[in-house]
């Protein structure tokens, strides 16, 4: 019970003392003269998660919302498109090449008269699984890193560090290009997994050196220390209790690292060094641009592609900033 002289004055105490509900009683019992308030707790408060705020937050971010809706969709047919249509990848008919758009071709055809709605969502698909596997090597690969130079410093920290460094400074587009050249004698099949790993390989070092920055810090904290007194092995550590305060670092960066692997793909694919032809991707069909009679007079076959690419690149970064913004401790709460 808190004794105050003038209830008007310390009415607008409220946000000071971060009390909503409250009730004033005019006297003391032991003192008449003296006028008192008593605050009381709420009989019910709502204690939101982290997760829940982050996820509050994201859907309070109406551009963040629309480039989710936009990239589901965009998933969503890219799946199901190729399943459900009559059209097969070898599908040719040269007696109709080159057709415009129209009720039975909605984006045309091209050289070989096949259905070009049919390749941008089948070539969609490819450019998606690329970069997610992908993305899934360069998350694993920068978090075991990181952790690990992290956690023990020192020396280790000193070695991984400057490893990453030099990889950092090493030419990657050149150096990609040079890898897909030489695996040029990879079967068509693997062509997806050889363009996903060599992308994957080079997209690790920004997120180690994050997760090492962030866990430099939180192995200093008491939790830490607990995790010492329990005799717990540095597996468990680090998995366990450091890797999962880390978690909304790894998600930010990895929807990020999945559009900068989509657009790799499509520029080794649009090199001609990476999933090459019958199979389609982005990256091979806009490649048809490089011909300047295609530029010129068969938009239909190359810019579909170009569209499809550049709405989920925006998308996915849309997605990104949203989730870097939700998941921000500094925002305003």
């Amino acid at each position: 019970m808190e004794t105050i002289k003038n209830l008007e004055e310390h009415d607008i105490a409220e946000d000071l003392v971060g009390v909503k509900h409250h009730n004033f009683k005019a006297t003391d019992p032991d003192n008449d003269d003296k006028p008192v308030v008593t605050f009381e707790k709420p009989d019910s408060e709502t204690v939101m998660s982290p997760g829940r705020l982050a996820i509050q937050r994201f859907m309070s971010n109406k551009i963040a919302v629309v480039g989710l809706i936009v990239f589901v969709l965009i998933l969503l047919m890219v799946i199901f498109v190729p399943i459900f249509s009559s059209t097969h990848i070898n599908d040719f008919n040269l007696q109709n090449p080159n057709q415009p758009p129209s009720a039975t071709h909605w984006f045309g055809t091209d050289l070989q008269g096949r259905d070009v709605f049919f390749r941008v969502f089948l070539g969609g698909r490819v450019s998606m699984q690329v970069g997610f596997i992908a993305t899934i090597i360069a998350v694993a690969l920068g978090t075991i890193i990181g952790s690990v130079s992290g956690f023990y410093g020192g020396k280790v920290d000193a070695i991984v560090m400057r490893f990453c460094d030099i990889f950092m400074s090493l030419p990657t587009l050149p150096i990609m290009l040079s890898l897909a050249a030489v695996m040029i004698w990879a079967p068509e099949q693997h062509k997806v997994f050889v363009t996903a790993g060599i992308i994957g390989i080079f997209g690790w070092t920004g997120l180690a050196r994050l997760i090492r920055g962030q866990i430099l810090s939180l192995r200093e904290q008491e939790f830490m220390q607990a995790t010492e007194a329990l005799g717990l092995n540095d597996s468990s550590k680090i998995f366990r209790h450091l890797l999962p305060n880390v978690v909304s670092l790894i998600i930010v960066n990895a929807t990020l690292g999945l559009a900068g692997a989509i657009l790799a793909e499509s520029a080794l694919s649009f090199l001609g060094m990476g999933v090459v032809p019958p199979t389609p991707t982005w990256g091979n069909l806009m490649q048809l641009a490089m011909n300047t009679h295609n530029l010129r007079n068969f938009p239909w076959v190359w810019v579909p592609a170009g569209i499809m690419c550049f709405l989920t690149v925006v998308s996915i970064n849309l997605v990104g900033e949203g989730l870097r913004d939700a998941f921000d401790p500094k925002a305003v709460k």
